[in-house]
């Protein structure tokens, strides 16, 4: 098997689906259409469902499903409900498939040559008109808001703190709570809502992105390859992988990806720089950081 049979065979079948190297018929295209404006349950009926709601026949389906690599619609069923589980799989699930692998050597060296794969991976996936874009509609915007989930707000937050030394009209909404939805009342069409959302979607961030967009907000997504719910209505999606030799996902990727949309920044704000040095002259004077030219404990 190739490198590249291998990649393919990785791909979660939305990934396929969108892929530009995928040729299909117009009757073909009307079954992928179906199934990506409702993903993944319109894929989790019967065959003969499938193709009334395409207005296709039944051998389409399963022409199609051979030109996705399934040997059948059942195949191609199986596979749809393995992302379905993975999308929903927790670290209590993933203890014993994980620890049980019987590698020879040591938990720290496979875990963090499984972190090196991982970034390789983001790597070879990354699209730069995406990061592109996205950095010209967080520089544009008239404010920009930072959200992430349980764990995914540290990079948001990391984000912010990047953010705000190139521009003004930064806000990290750390922790959502029932107040934190009062905050959509001053988003509008010419903002911007940056959000990290990874498997086991968190329900208040899927929708605090959601009432955004439905106030003319644009969103960017950093995401997994099963993609969080928030997808569906992001402007722009990047996903990353996030399973290594631990139980538990790793945000490795994700702040590898965060990081690069900052180099990106750096690379076209060039006006930036005036920010950042009357930035730096404001922590010079309140010694927020040890230069080495002062004493660190005066009072001492």
């Amino acid at each position: 098997m190739t490198a590249e049979h291998e990649a393919a065979e990785r791909l979660t079948i939305r990934e396929k689906l969108t892929a530009g190297s995928l040729s299909l018929t117009p009757a073909e295209a009307k079954i992928a259409q179906v199934l990506l404006s409702d993903y993944p349950l319109s894929g989790l009926g019967s065959q003969a469902n499938l193709a009334k709601r395409a207005h296709v026949s039944d051998p389409t389906v399963l022409r199609f499903a051979a030109k996705l690599g399934f040997t059948g619609f059942a195949a191609f069923q199986a596979s749809l409900l393995e992302e379905v589980e993975a999308r929903l799989r927790s670290p209590l699930m993933m203890v014993e498939a994980k620890l049980n692998k019987g590698s020879e050597q040591s938990i720290v060296k496979s875990y963090l040559e499984s972190v090196a794969e991982l970034t390789a991976s983001a790597a070879e996936s990354a699209v730069s008109s995406t990061y592109e874009r996205a950095v010209e509609l967080i520089m544009e915007a008239r404010h920009v808001g930072v959200l992430g989930g349980r764990f995914s707000r540290h990079v948001a937050g990391m984000l912010t703190g990047y953010l705000v030394q190139f521009r003004g009209g930064v806000s990290g909404l750390g922790a959502l709570s029932a107040e934190s939805f009062d905050l959509l009342i001053d988003f509008s069409r010419r903002d911007v809502l940056v959000v990290f959302d990874y498997r086991r979607y968190q329900a208040n961030v899927v929708e605090f992105a959601r009432q955004a967009s439905e106030r003319g907000v644009r969103v960017i997504l950093f995401t997994d390859g099963w993609l969080s719910p928030i997808a569906e209505f992001a402007d722009f999606t990047l996903t990353c992988p996030v399973e290594v030799d631990s139980p538990y996902d790793s945000l490795v990727g994700a702040v590898a990806q965060m990081e690069a949309l900052v180099a990106q920044v750096v690379a076209r704000e060039s006006g930036a720089m005036g920010r950042m040095e009357d930035l730096e002259r404001v922590r010079t004077r309140n010694r927020v950081s040890l230069t080495g030219r002062e004493d660190p404990n005066p009072d001492a």
